[in-house]
């Protein structure tokens, strides 16, 4: 085909003609939009902005283990390199695949009783949400820790203390450093160790002897 002139009138008759046969559209490579450069339906903004490439088809992979693909996390607006976006201590493929309505990937409290929903349960089986499959997920997709302080997410949920502060009373000491932050003789960072009645990060035992 010659285009004998390229007057913004003709251009556009082409561009529809190219459109109505399917050729100029968003699902050929060499079309694809300049807002998701790699056509992996996440926006080239949005990758940016979680650590992502926005030149690699990536939508499949899953950098948190969090059981959700990055093109769900996209859809969600979760983050896909925190497995506990809204940091309650259920982790987001938790929230999004239990059919529990007491979950919400970006609600901590979805039903607003104060307790957050990784130390609710939900299915009242006499084991937290938030613990639930630990005995099924590998160590590497155990629970986050948002402070560095060595303490999982999950477990500072259960004894108060603040999954964004590593040092949660100001004492000058983190929370996992000799301290007992609930009372129970335990500290913190050995909280969960061999809890088999809750289930909690058994999976890790033996592996790493703490959480991740």
């Amino acid at each position: 085909m010659t285009f004998m002139s390229s007057t913004p009138r003709k251009i556009a008759a082409v561009a529809a003609v190219l459109a109505a046969s399917g050729v100029l559209s968003i699902s050929n490579p060499a079309f694809a939009s300049a807002r998701d450069w790699d056509n992996d339906g996440m926006t080239n903004r949005w990758e940016t902005a979680h650590g992502l490439n926005p030149h690699r088809a990536d939508a499949r992979a899953n950098p948190d283990h969090d059981g959700l693909r990055n093109l769900a996390e996209f859809r969600l607006d979760t983050k896909p390199h925190d497995e506990d976006t809204d940091n309650d201590g259920d982790d987001d493929g938790d929230e999004v695949q239990d059919g529990l309505a007491g979950t919400d990937v970006s609600d901590p409290d979805t039903d607003n009783d104060g307790i957050e929903d990784g130390d609710e349960d939900g299915n009242h089986d006499g084991i937290h949400n938030e613990d639930a499959d630990d005995l099924d997920e590998s160590c590497v997709a155990d629970d986050d820790d948002t402070d560095g302080d060595a303490v999982a997410d999950e477990d500072e949920n259960d004894i108060g203390t603040s999954v964004r502060d590593a040092d949660s009373d100001g004492d000058g000491i983190d929370d996992s450093a000799d301290e007992d932050s609930d009372g129970d003789g335990v500290d913190n960072v050995d909280e969960d160790q061999g809890d088999d009645d809750q289930g909690e990060d058994d999976d890790c035992q033996g592996q790493q002897g703490e959480d991740n």
